[in-house]
This record gives structure tokens, C-alpha cells and sequence, in this order.
């Protein structure tokens, strides 16, 4: 972990001497020297840092290298910090002689020079303890040197999930038959028990994927509990699944608290047959206040689903031993079949075999693992990234042994040892998984910006930096150290999640290499030295200030998932702990978070998130002097920018989608120059309210756009420099337009072809649309999804759009179309697996031709008023799993089919939910 430290920091040093080399004048010669004795480290460090563990030495002569390192990072940046107080200051008093300046700056220069002076010299003790104290055995090479190359592996390819655990366990049968059980009047609970690691949720995702397990259930809701239990938010997001509320329902549900919430499930669920899986149980007090919301008086074969490590909460939920299935270890066979699987994943191998040799290791591989499948997963997944000969394999099978001679924490050992093998910019990603809350899920966007702001990524070549971070977030996949827990519609992950057990690795490992720290793991009475906190989600109207209030750090990153607030009398009281500050991340304040008007002077900063306030945000005019910020995210705030964002020429996301930046007044423009948006040339997202920003043709030169979402788009400015402007993003994977409501004006012919956009597979659109081009070329090649809101398109949509070759989702709402017939023809739409269609208040009937849509798994028709009769030719599509009927008048048909029976009623009683 040292080793990423002083690496990162040393390539920060180089580049600041390339860039500020004017800056630091006579002191240029001691942070060269400075810079040099850092490389010298790294190349000590890469093997001293696996080694720690075992030698107390080692890891003192290691702790004081990243300490050292940490003052002399304090130290540039406190000095660049002042530099540019300075700079500030003489601006507002150019009428003084050159002579005054330089006066001014001698200080820091001093300051600086005594301090890297000072930081030399201990540098120099330090490596000279190597030899006093017999440490001089540690070489530069490493054995895991050869590892660091890991084959980049193409976006969106198959890589280990959640399943693969669970495929070797013969539980699922068994869960099977007691969630399909229906003797039981009302509602049940099962209950799945076991260790961590050894596979409940997996077993649980197994069982209840099933298509006669889902079909069994008229709604269904998988929520993950943890150890830091709120059962308002436990309980809103069980009714968000089973209720599929719109967004006004939506909002009045997560507005309720937690006894009106819970009485508005419980009546929803009560003549319902539901699915409730309630993971990861902790304690006996969760079911005791959730039990009262899930009814025992609804229909017979409702069930609850719980997965607990402690058989006592299984026992206190569940009426019988018979509904608790202890999930037990793997035998020898299941092991080796798991471990093969893993070690030959991704390798196109049939039937994976090895040599005789390494035949010969099998006895000793399935010992060490104790039929734990996360530790047969973990050390597959290590050992696939080694050459197949024995003497490599030895080699990490004999540096086990230490590990599992620990006691019942033995698998810790194994994610140890997978951890100390990953290069060193791994393991600081690694680690930084760890921040995020138990059983979360991962937002793989949010974790690869925050990655990039801490300066974990290394430049390779001219390769995009979020495309080298993707890249790192699949290495750790292939690795089994993280998990897919969802994936976008173009394969690439979505969201991703760790272990528990994982997660207790990377937390004990970021506190003993001084990484991050979790506040409720902290001692206040003892002086510390932060470089990272976390504030958890049980922290609710925690001052955070008193947090670092013992503590002697310069903080380089806040994040905090709690419903604390920073308000004004916090921000003064963190000043001094928070002026060196890269990340600043507060989600869900209650009341509204406060930014500072001087928040401009954390020049430092490169990530701002601020999300949930649910205020309307001002935010400062200091803003402009965040000259290093990278992403600025306001999530679903209404926020206004000012217009002095454009001067930002690092920003590469920008999302705030429903925010407004100002418009530049003339005066300021004549006496600051004009401010546009095309200054911002290395933006990849860029999410907000249409304004007159967008006048002219400044977005078009945005050429490295990934992802565009504008809304509230205006008359005013939607010319033909606007719709070039779109035309040239030919890098667009993603994009939204709404216009204005009440807007008129068609898009088409303003609207320009899509076929130079090879990547663009995401597009909605919400405006008049006079009809849909009839050629095909117009639309992207790729297009995976595609959304069309308030279009008022009068003829048949469908008989364009079913001949794009890749789409797989459709939507179609609030009149997008106002015709009253629908046909899809035989042969249309050969990939769709979704169709949605919302709100077409003109639509009565809807054909499927045979051999039309013979992929669709999912029909959605909701509040289509005029609509009698269900699709002709629907209960014909092959693949249809699902069709959710809502705000129709089907009801006649259904009852037809019903008295008819049969085949049809069968197939319709499968898929309606």
C-alpha cells in the first residue's frame, strides 16, 4: 500500500515540477532531490510491503516511508495553497511594484525549502535504517512483478458473477420446494443459514431467478439488510418493488415515515401473494419491527426469505426447523469442480483439465480452501493469473500457510493474500471499495470518478482515463474481489458490490496503512492523523466537524453517507482540517447542505458531490478558483451555477441535471471576456438545464462528449447550430433531449441523421415529432434503447422502428403517439426483449403478427385508457415472460380467455403479474 503512495505522489511531483517549475524557484534543486528519493523507495518498497505483515520491521520501516511521504505532500500543497492566497491577494493591488511581490513570496519560499530540507533528511535516515537494523535482505524485484500485466479483458465479456458460486451447492432444490410450499395458510418465512462466504446469497439469487419460482408470486422485493439496520429505508424500498408506484406515487412514498409507509404496504401485500427476500439479517430486532408490515393474513404461499449468519434470528422468524436450511460447506468433489472453474474462466476450456503435476496439488488446494466458497473462488481467481507449472503454484500455496494457522478467521488469510498480490494501483482501488457501506451497491460510474479524483489511475499512453479505470474495475472482477451486481444495457458494468468479508478486509487494511478511516471505528481521546474519512449511514445529525477535532491531519477526501449536514458554523469549525481537500462527497443531508461562500479556496479539489439537499442551491461565485475540479455532481438538486463554471478547464463530468448555469451579463463579458461552454474541452458527461449557453455552435467542439442529457431545452435557442452541434458528438454512447413543455416547435427537420454515431446506443427524446424518417440509416447503428415521449407521431411508429436490427428496448409515452392502431409485423423487431407504452391515451388496439417481436420477454401497457382487448397474437410470442397491465380496459378479454381455459389461459396466468 506504501508502494501506491510514494508512486503516486512521485508522478504528481514530476508533473507539478513541469508545470510550476517557475513557482518554486531556489527550491527546484531540493524537490528534484526530493523526487529521486522516491523512485529509489518505490523500487524498495514493492517487496517491503507485502512483507510487512510478517515483520515487525518491515512495517515500521514501511509506515514511516508513507508518513514521510504524507508531510511532503502536505508540504507542496500547502505551499502551492499560499502561493495562490497570494497571487488573490496582489490581484487586488496591481498598483504595487513588481519588487513588493517578490517580497511577498519569500516567506513561503523559505517555509518550503526548511520543510523538503527537513523532509530529506529524515527520508535519508529512514533508508539508511535499512542496513542498521539487517532490512538491507529486501530486494527491488517482486514476484508479483510479472502479474502486473493483466490481460485487459473486452468491456461487456462474460466475467465471474454472483451465480457462479451457487451453481456447485444442492441446497437450491431444496430452498426451491420450501418458497413453492403452499399448505401454510398466509405467510411463512424461510430462512437460509450459514457462515459468511459460503455462498447464502447466491443461493438465494439462484433460487428465487427461477421463471416457475417467479411466476409463482404476484410481486416480489429483494432488499439487503446489514448491520447498520433503518428499517424506514428497508421498508421503502420493499414498496417501491412490489408497489411499481409512478414518480408522483413515488415521491409521496419516500416523504412518508416509517409507521405510515409500513401500514401502506401492508395493506398493498395483504391480498397479494408476495416474495419478500430480506438478505443479510444481523440481528433478532429486524424482523421484530419489519414482521408487523408483512402480513401473515395475506394469500396462501406468500413468503418471506431471509439469509442471516445467526441461526437464532432463522429460529425466531421461522416456525419450523423444516422452512431453515443450514447452508453447509462444499465437499472435496464440489470444491475442485469450483476451483477448475475458476482457474480456466474466460479461457473458452470446455472441459478444463490440468498437468499431472498440478493434478497433484489438488489434495493440498482443497485442504487449505475448508470447502468455503468464497475462499475457493478467491484463490482460483488468484491463481488463474499465474503461469500454470507447479513451481508457480507452490509458490502462493507455501505463503498460505501462515494465513490459515490464524484461528476461525482463516479465509481472511486467503483475501489477504489475494490482496498483497495485486500491483499497487489495484490495491489502492481495492481498498477504496471499502468506503462504501455493507452490502451496497456500487455505483461502478460514481467509484471510477472517485478513483480518477484520488489519483489511483496511471496514464497509459493516449488511452482514456475512465477507459484505464474500467479496465482496473475488471481486473478486480476477474480477481473475484469485487462482484457484477448489475450491468448496463451495453454489457459494461453497472453497479458493482463486495463481500462482507471483503469488505472487513478492506476496512482493516485501510486503517493500518492510515488509507481511509470509518468514524465509529475511530478513538477521538487519541491524536490522529486522517487522510481520508468516512461518516456511515448510522450517523444521522452528526456534527462532523467534532469529528477531526483531536486530529493533527491536513484531510485530502470527506465522503459521508449519513444525514449529517454541513452547515455554516461546521464549515468555519473544519477550515484548517479541510484546506488540502481532493474529495468532497456528502449525500442525503437532512435539512440541506450549506457550501461555504469561500469554498473556492480548496483549489486542491477535484471531486464535489452534493446530492439529496432537496434545497435550492446557490452556488458560490468562488467557485471559479476550483481550478483542479474534475466532476461536479448535484444529483437531483435544483441548483443554479454561476457562469464562471465555464473557466473549469479540468471539468470532465458535469451532472447536474436539474441545474442552471447563469447567463454572463455584457458588462462582464466586456470586462472578463466571454464564458461559454466550448473552454470546456476535456468534458466526457455533461447533464443540464438548457440555457443560453447552448446559443451558437459551442457544444459541437465538446468532441470528447460521452454523455449528454439536456432538459428544459427552449424555442430560443434550437437552431441549426444546435442540431450540428449534436451532430458532431459522433463519441455519444448516451443521450437525452427534453424540450420545454408546452414546447411546439417539431424537432424534425431540425433533428440530423444519427449514422456517424457508432457508439450511440441510449436515446430519448421528448418533443413534437412531425413523423419518424422512414430510412433506417438515419438512426444509430447501435441503438440499444430507445425512449419517445410527448411526440404526437400520427402514424404507426412501429412499422419504422421494427426494423432496426439491435434494438432491445422500447418506450413510448405520454402520447408519443396519438393513432389508434398498432402492428408488428412477422419478422419485426428481432432483438426487442422490452416494450413499454405509457399514456397513449388514443390507442385501442394492438396486433403482433406471427414471427414478430420473438425475443420480447417484457410487455408493460399502462394507462392506455381506450385499450379493450389484449394484443392480438401476444400469448404467441415464444420468449414472453412478463406482462404488466395497468390503467387499461382488458378486463373483458381476460375474462373471455379465462372461461375459454386451456393452453392460452395457462400461458396467460404464467406472465401476467
Amino acid at each position: 500500500m506504501a508502494e501506491g503512495t510514494v508512486t503516486f505522489f512521485a508522478e504528481k511531483l514530476s508533473n507539478l515540477i513541469l508545470q510550476e517549475a517557475s513557482v518554486f524557484g531556489e527550491v527546484e534543486g531540493q524537490i528534484k532531490l526530493l523526487r529521486n528519493e522516491l523512485e529509489w523507495m518505490r523500487l524498495f518498497l514493492r517487496d517491503a510491503d507485502s512483507k510487512r505483515v510478517y515483520d515487525e520491521r518491515v512495517k515500521l520501516w514501511v509506515n514511516q516511508i508513507r508518513n514521510a511521504t504524507h508531510d511532503a505532500e502536505d508540504a507542496i500543497d500547502e505551499f502551492i495553497l499560499n502561493m495562490d492566497h497570494r497571487k488573490r491577494r496582489l490581484n487586488t493591488l496591481k498598483f504595487l511594484p513588481t519588487c513588493v511581490g517578490m517580497v511577498d513570496k519569500l516567506p513561503f519560499i523559505h517555509e518550503l525549502d526548511s520543510r523538503v530540507k527537513d523532509i530529506n533528511a529524515m527520508i535519508g535516515a529512514i533508508m539508511a535504517n535499512r542496513s542498521k537494523y539487517g532490512l538491507e535482505a529486501l530486494t527491488a524485484s517482486s514476484s508479483s512483478t510479472a502479474d502486473q500485466a493483466v490481460s485487459h479483458k473486452e468491456k461487456g465479456a462474460p466475467v465471474v458473477e454472483e451465480s457462479d458460486v451457487v451453481e456447485i451447492i444442492d441446497g437450491a432444490e431444496e430452498v426451491k420446494q420450501m418458497l413453492m410450499e403452499e399448505e401454510m395458510t398466509g405467510r411463512s418465512v424461510v430462512s437460509i443459514v450459514g457462515m459468511g462466504g459460503l455462498g447464502k446469497t447466491t443461493l438465494a439469487k439462484n433460487v428465487c431467478n427461477q421463471r416457475d419460482v417467479q411466476g409463482r408470486f404476484d410481486c416480489k422485493a429483494w432488499v439487503y439488510v446489514s448491520q447498520e439496520f433503518r428499517a424506514r429505508e428497508i421498508l421503502l424500498v420493499i414498496a417501491l418493488q412490489v408497489m411499481s408506484p409512478s414518480d408522483e406515487e413515488k415521491r409521496k412514498l419516500e416523504e412518508m415515515g416509517e409507521i405510515e409507509l409500513g401500514e401502506m404496504l401492508c395493506v398493498h401485500v395483504k391480498e397479494k401473494k408476495y416474495l419478500v427476500v430480506m438478505d443479510d439479517v444481523w440481528s433478532i430486532e429486524v424482523w421484530s419491527r419489519l414482521r408487523l408490515y408483512l402480513p401473515e393474513e395475506a394469500k396462501d404461499g406468500s413468503k418471506v426469505l431471509i439469509t442471516t449468519r445467526n441461526k437464532e434470528i432463522a429460529m425466531h422468524a421461522t416456525y419450523s426447523d423444516s422452512f431453515i436450511y443450514e447452508l453447509r460447506l462444499m465437499n472435496d468433489d464440489e470444491s475442485w469442480r469450483l476451483f477448475l472453474k475458476k482457474v480456466f474462466r474466460g479461457t473458452g476450456t470446455i472441459t478444463p483439465t490440468l498437468t499431472t503435476e498440478l493434478e497433484e496439488l489438488r489434495e493440498e488446494i482443497v485442504r487449505k480452501c475448508k470447502g468455503l466458497p468464497l475462499a475457493i473462488v478467491v484463490l482460483g481467481g488468484l491463481l488463474s493469473t499465474k503461469e500454470k507449472t507447479k513451481q508457480s503454484w507452490e509458490k502462493v500455496l507455501a505463503s498460505i500457510e501462515w494465513h490459515l494457522d490464524q484461528g476461525p478467521e482463516s479465509c481472511m488469510g486467503i483475501l489477504a493474500l489475494s490482496y498483497n498480490d495485486l500491483p499497487y494501483y489495484l490495491k489502492s482501488c481495492f481498498l477504496y471499495c471499502g468506503i462504501f457501506p455493507e452490502d451496497s451497491e456500487i455505483d461502478a460510474w460514481q467509484l471510477i470518478k472517485l478513483w480518477l479524483a484520488e489519483g489511483f489511475i496511471q496514464r497509459r499512453g493516449k488511452e482514456r482515463l475512465e477507459d484505464i479505470a474500467e479496465d482496473y474495475m475488471h481486473q478486480l472482477i476477474h480477481r473475484s474481489l469485487i462482484q457484477v451486481a448489475d450491468r448496463r444495457l451495453d454489457g459494461r458494468v453497472k453497479s458493482c458490490r463486495m463481500h462482507d468479508l471483503l469488505r472487513d478486509l478492506a476496512v482493516s487494511e485501510a486503517k493500518d496503512a492510515n488509507f481511509f478511516e470509518v468514524h465509529e471505528n475511530m478513538d477521538s481521546t487519541l491524536p490522529i492523523s486522517i487522510r481520508r474519512l468516512v461518516i456511515p449511514q448510522n450517523l444521522i445529525n452528526h456534527d462532523v466537524s467534532q469529528c477531526l477535532h483531536n486530529s493533527s491531519s491536513r484531510l485530502r477526501s470527506l465522503v459521508s453517507f449519513s444525514g449529517s449536514t454541513i452547515g455554516k458554523k461546521s464549515w468555519g469549525s473544519l477550515q484548517e482540517h479541510i484546506k488540502l481537500l481532493t474529495v468532497l462527497n456528502l449525500e442525503e443531508g437532512v435539512g440541506g447542505h450549506v457550501l461555504p461562500r469561500d469554498i473556492g479556496q480548496l483549489i486542491h479539489l477535484k471531486f464535489l458531490c452534493i446530492s439529496g439537499s432537496f434545497n435550492k442551491l446557490k452556488l458560490p461565485s468562488s467557485m471559479d478558483r476550483l481550478v483542479n475540479l474534475q466532476s461536479l455532481d448535484l444529483g437531483g438538486d435544483d441548483c443554479i451555477i454561476p457562469h464562471s463554471i465555464w473557466k473549469l478547464k479540468k471539468l470532465r463530468h458535469l451532472e447536474c441535471p436539474f441545474s442552471k448555469v447563469s447567463s454572463q451579463s455584457r458588462i462582464n463579458k466586456c470586462v472578463n471576456g466571454y464564458l461559454g461552454v466550448e473552454q470546456l474541452t476535456n468534458l466526457q458527461t455533461l447533464a443540464l438545464n438548457g440555457g443560453s449557453w447552448l446559443e451558437g455552435d459551442g457544444l459541437g467542439k465538446l468532441t470528447q462528449l460521452r454523455s449528454l442529457a439536456l432538459r428544459e431545452c427552449s424555442t430560443s435557442y434550437l437552431k441549426t447550430e444546435f442540431f450540428k452541434s449534436i451532430a458532431k458528438l459522433t463519441a455519444l454512447e448516451y443521450l437525452v433531449l427534453y424540450f420545454m413543455e408546452g414546447y411546439t416547435k417539431t424537432l424534425l427537420p431540425g433533428l440530423m441523421p444519427f449514422s456517424h454515431h457508432a457508439y450511440l446506443y441510449e436515446l430519448l427524446l421528448d418533443g413534437m415529432l412531425e413523423k419518424l424518417p422512414e430510412q433506417i440509416e438515419f438512426y444509430p447503428p447501435k441503438l440499444l434503447r430507445l425512449d419517445l415521449w410527448e411526440c404526437k407521431l400520427t402514424d404507426d411508429p412501429m412499422m419504422i422502428l421494427e426494423k432496426l436490427p439491435s434494438l432491445r428496448i422500447l418506450v413510448l409515452g405520454l402520447d408519443a403517439y396519438v393513432g389508434e392502431k398498432m402492428v408488428c409485423s412477422s419478422g419485426g423487431f428481432p432483438q426487442l426483449e422490452r416494450l413499454e407504452l405509457y399514456k397513449l391515451n388514443e390507442l385501442k388496439e394492438m396486433t403482433v403478427e406471427r414471427g414478430g417481436m420473438s425475443s420480447l420477454k417484457t410487455l408493460e401497457i399502462h394507462y392506455c385508457y381506450k385499450m379493450k382487448k389484449l394484443p392480438h397474437g401476444l400469448l404467441q410470442l415464444p420468449n414472453l415472460e412478463k406482462l404488466s397491465l395497468e390503467g387499461t380496459s382488458c378486463h373483458k378479454s381476460i375474462k373471455e380467455i379465462e372461461k375459454a381455459g386451456g393452453e392460452v389461459l395457462d400461458k396467460l396466468r404464467k406472465i401476467m403479474c
